[in-house]
């Protein structure tokens, strides 16, 4: 008996040593602080859901390890990016040890808009905890600046564009995207591929800062030049633009995707693309209707006001200038055929901003901010 008690007490004094050993470990296989970034969008399957899986391309790029979360705030100690800046105020309670970033892809005071001065006002008392911030235009840049956050947190980074989804349009493209959506080939196609109705339903009342009202008074004026005028709509909640088209009798489509990737076998559809809004932070339409050939016709808002040259790599027009934004339309149309040099720097505005393009803008906004391991 005694023999026994003391063999077992020899092998438990073993085991504790071999446990002390592993645990010394530990440390080894532990994850260093901040040398990860975990990205969130808004798990609507939409614009903001698509950028961070973008961003986490991007990371991969640059050897920055990112994951896509399935909730938030993700770890402690670690790097947390936001897609919508509305998360920011409750992840700056939830920061803890968390280093935070955000984009900024939309907002600026506005009455039609009044979440806007809320959402600024809230980055002007809490600019210090915020680590990172991206914008996607000058305008936004400077209105972000008015807050007091320092600059050297803001990082202007367009909205990119994925060469590999949205290839040149050619005319064995229309025919075949045409056909596959039963839109006649001697329709003239407008397209229209956002979110401008309220909510996610089925978006009867309009948000105007989309302008889905200056674009039915845009349509309405090219359908007395263009007999054959179609509109090919994308996006959640265009229920008020619909019901538009219907009282004007201008025939269209609208399809609504499950998946991303095949967006741009929509803009093969195309003969023109119309933004008609009152404030953007993109949007994404003005470098994918580069990027596939299809002239641009927008207002001057968000990146567009960088990006587009009028004349040279589309046409651009002041917000609200819905009689503007037809003729030039009518005009590109008028001129399809002759259009190559235009399309030509179109596609090359999109080369330059597309999201492998964007690398290095995003490598100085994570440097300092997500460190590398070895660092830590």
């Amino acid at each position: 008996m005694g023999v026994a008690a003391a063999f077992s007490q020899t092998e438990m004094t073993r085991a504790v040593e071999l446990a002390r050993r592993a645990l010394s470990w530990l440390p080894v296989f532990r994850t260093p602080d901040y040398s990860r970034l975990y990205v969130g969008g808004d798990k609507a399957g939409w614009v903001l859901d698509w950028e961070m899986r973008e961003l986490a391309g991007v990371c991969a790029r640059l050897g920055v390890e990112a994951h896509v979360l399935a909730s938030l705030p993700g770890p402690d100690r670690q790097c947390l990016f936001l897609a919508h800046s509305g998360s920011l105020e409750w992840a700056l309670r939830a920061k803890r040890r968390r280093r935070l970033g955000a984009s900024y892809f939309h907002g600026r005071p506005d009455p039609r808009e009044p979440w806007a001065a809320e959402r600024l006002a809230m980055l002007a008392r809490l600019h210090e905890d915020v680590d990172r911030l991206q914008v996607t235009n000058t305008a936004f840049r400077d209105v972000i600046l008015e807050t007091g956050i320092s600059p050297a947190k803001v990082f202007l980074i367009p909205i990119g564009v994925n060469l590999d989804f949205f290839p040149p349009q050619t005319p064995g493209s229309r025919r075949a995207a045409r056909e596959a959506r039963g839109i006649p080939d001697s329709a003239v196609v407008v397209g229209s591929f956002q979110k401008d109705g309220v909510g996610w339903g089925d978006g009867l009342e309009p948000k105007l800062v989309k302008g889905p009202d200056v674009l039915l008074g845009t349509l309405a004026i090219l359908r007395q030049r263009v007999p054959e005028l179609w509109v090919l709509l994308s996006g959640p909640s265009r229920g008020y633009v619909k019901a538009g088209l219907e009282r004007l009798n201008i025939p269209y489509t609208h399809v609504r995707l499950d998946d991303y990737t095949e967006m741009g076998r929509l803009y093969d559809c195309l003969d023109t693309y119309i933004v008609s809004s009152r404030d953007e932070g993109g949007p994404k339409a003005v470098l994918e209707s580069m990027a596939t050939g299809v002239p641009l016709v927008t207002t001057r808002v968000g990146q567009a006001a960088d990006l587009v040259e009028h004349g040279k790599n589309g046409w651009m027009v002041d917000v609200d200038d819905a009689d503007g934004l037809a003729d030039w339309a009518f005009h590109a149309l008028e001129l399809r055929s002759s259009l190559d040099a235009v399309m030509a720097r179109a596609r090359q505005t999109a080369e330059l901003n597309s999201y492998r393009a964007l690398d290095p803008l995003w490598r100085d906004l994570l440097s300092g901010f997500v460190a590398p391991a070895g660092d830590t």
